[in-house]
């Protein structure tokens, strides 16, 4: 797992949540800094998951999202023990990714 970002994918039932915290500062472009500078806008654009290597989700960000995104989603079809990966890519070219099993809940 990527040291910026935490995950967990719990199965409840037939529905699995999977929650996710990646670090990154998600700036807009628009902020300044103490000096009055502009901060240079950095930010995730896209955001990908997969469930066993197959796509479950697919989301393109903007600056509209805060610093240290949140996210949550929920999903069917996984077992305990299956592998869930999200990877993203931000506009400056730099990308993330992290991994979690599917436990039981």
């Amino acid at each position: 797992m990527n040291d910026n970002m935490k995950m967990r994918a719990l199965l409840k039932g037939e529905i699995t949540e999977v929650k996710v915290l990646i670090g990154h500062p998600m700036e807009t472009g628009r902020r300044k800094n103490d000096l009055e500078q502009v901060v240079p806008a950095h930010f995730i654009q896209l955001l990908t998951a997969s469930l066993n290597g197959k796509p479950v989700l697919e989301a393109q960000w903007g600056t509209g999202i805060s610093k240290n995104p949140y996210l949550t989603f929920h999903l069917r079809g996984a077992k305990v023990g299956d592998l869930i990966k999200v990877v993203w890519h931000d506009n400056k070219g730099q990308t993330g990714n992290g991994e979690a099993s599917v436990s039981a809940g």
